[in-house]
């Protein structure tokens, strides 16, 4: 019979970290339950080949969302890991943190022990940062963070740009200071994609006390109000996973929002309507979806030292070539090197813009975007006001969620937007460029207008792959909290949720480290250990924030 104290369902970010936590001082048994399979295969180690993981069906759950109104009725890809590692195995290996603000956004809706001075302890926990702000970043943690090289003299001139453009410099923007143009981190070591998987689930596999169950979670099993199991489907056959001390759900904001309703939990009429009994009628199960929007920014380059030039089969071929045997050169990074997060307006306290930028000019499936050599700014509204939901397509569980984004629904959407796009052509024709401005390819200099700009918003926007909040943390009181603060269900016992889903709202940038983080930090509440002391370190917040966006 399968039975541990503690059952974790999803092996992503999150629940690989509390996998590791919970069993680490062997008093406790842990059991993941992981649909995915193997994360070895050098397209998920290999950094460069980020994108292809992404649209690969091996690897992603393959969800989409439901036309979205105000994008045209486009469709938009939802990538969700279904793998060993979770999302941790498929994404861009960004590394931010999020703004000290917003976790005090968190505390002040209610996620009470979740504000920054609570939530950087576990942050420089988890971190094994190379090159990072003295006191603020962590040493000898689970999760190796690196700079790239940055030897390519675009990622320069970018950051140069920003500062000829008025704005900040910051060396460390997971360190006291966010605002600014600098370096972008990103989870690699030795060359290797460094993967929740990597850093956190093999290590505690070595365990004699974890072990990994694959299987489908179709539901957990609740007796007189607890959590007592998870239901899994194995090759036809269905199974229990017993839990003698707590259910942890750790699925994803699209999935554990799904697995909470199978299971009882969740708005009453829309159980009742697909015939599930109803638990715990929790009205904020699958509401508060949030996710990050962009555009790529693309300008054509005048000298050819793009990575366009190595696009071509044989390139690619020699690039795989030596970083299969050596772990290095231009397979052994993401190509993400230089960042920036910025202020939209004066009277913004704290950035609300951010910025990747590749030296190349190619969509996120990998295809050559142009012709021409050319470099792209990916560029997006950081604290969208537009809300979503995740609810049942059937009581089946094998059925796909309805997903709902709801994208560019709120009218400071389009606004935010087109700011980013006059900014980045701003910081594009700074002197900086001057030596490498081409023509501007996307959205082309034709495009000026407010509608012209609104036309290639709707037409180009994509989903920057962070949805968050669906499962969300708040006080007990609160009827669309769906944990408390120490990330239990409100109404069942024994059954908790941490992973992004409960992320009241989005934070700063990439979700990876903040998803990690809540894993770290839900780890102690289960294990009932007092939290890490506060730190009483001060984030840096420009003086002329009421004053200028600069």
């Amino acid at each position: 019979m399968l039975e541990a104290d503690f059952v974790i369902i999803g092996s992503g970010s999150a629940g690989s970290a509390m996998a590791y936590r919970l069993s680490q001082d062997g008093k406790h048994s842990v059991i993941v339950v992981e649909y995915g399979g193997s994360d070895i295969g050098p397209l998920i180690q290999m950094p460069s080949a980020l994108s292809i993981p992404l649209n690969m069906s091996l690897y992603d759950w393959g969800f989409a969302s439901e036309p979205e109104p105000h994008l045209g009725g486009r469709v938009l890809a939802t990538p969700r890991g279904k793998v060993i590692g979770g999302s941790s195995s498929i994404n861009g290996m960004v590394y931010v943190r999020g703004h000290a603000r917003d976790f005090d956004h968190w505390a002040e809706q209610g996620a009470s022990g979740w504000g920054f001075a609570d939530v950087l302890p576990y942050f420089k926990r988890m971190e094994d940062s190379a090159g990072g702000e003295d006191g603020w970043r962590g040493h000898g943690g689970p999760l190796t963070v690196q700079r790239g090289s940055r030897t390519n003299p675009l990622y320069g001139a970018f950051v140069e740009a920003g500062r000829q453009a008025g704005f900040e410099l910051t060396d460390d923007y997971n360190g006291a200071k966010q605002e600014g143009f600098g370096p972008m981190e990103q989870t690699i070591r030795r060359g290797r994609r460094w993967s929740a998987a990597s850093a956190y689930l093999r290590p505690a596999l070595r365990r004699k006390n974890v072990s990994l169950v694959k299987g489908f979670a179709r539901r957990v099993i609740i007796e007189n109000q607890r959590a007592t199991g998870v239901e899994i489907e194995v090759r036809k056959r269905i199974q229990v996973v017993r839990a003698r001390r707590e259910v942890i759900v750790a699925a994803s904001s699209i999935n554990s929002p799904k697995i909470l309703m199978l299971s009882g939990i969740g708005p009453g009429q829309h159980l009742r309507e697909n015939g599930i009994p109803v638990i715990a009628d929790r009205p904020g199960v699958g509401r508060n979806l949030q996710d990050h929007m962009e555009l790529y920014i693309q300008q054509e380059s005048t000298k050819p030292i793009t990575l366009n030039s190595v696009l071509n089969p044989f390139s690619k071929a020699l690039i795989g070539a030596q970083w299969l045997f050596f772990k290095s050169g231009l397979g052994a990074t993401n190509h993400f090197e230089a960042a920036a997060f910025v202020r939209s307006r004066a009277g913004v306290d704290y950035p609300d813009i951010q910025y990747h930028f590749i030296p190349a000019a190619v969509r996120y499936d990998g295809k050559a975007a142009a012709k021409a050599h050319g470099f792209q700014a990916h560029v997006g509204p950081m604290r969208s006001k537009s809300r979503g939901s995740v609810t049942l397509r059937s009581p089946d569980p094998r059925s796909k969620p309805v997903i709902r984004f709801n994208y560019m629904s709120h009218p400071d959407d389009w606004t935010e937007f087109r700011h980013c796009i006059r900014l980045t052509r701003e910081i594009f024709g700074q002197a900086a460029f001057d030596p490498y401005r081409g023509k501007e390819l996307s959205p082309g200099s034709h495009v000026q207008s407010d509608e012209e700009l609104d036309a290639f918003i709707r037409d180009h926007a994509e989903s920057a792959y962070h949805p968050c909040g669906t499962c969300k943390m708040g006080r007990a009181d609160d009827a669309m909290s769906v944990v408390d603060p120490e990330c239990r269900v409100i109404g069942v016992e024994g059954l908790r949720v941490a992973d992004s889903s409960i992320f009241p709202r989005v934070t700063n940038g990439n979700l990876n480290a903040p998803s990690i983080m809540t894993g770290e930090k839900a780890a102690d509440h289960i294990l009932g250990r007092t939290p890490l002391a506060p730190s009483n370190q001060e984030p840096w917040i420009n003086p002329r924030w009421q004053a200028s966006d600069r």
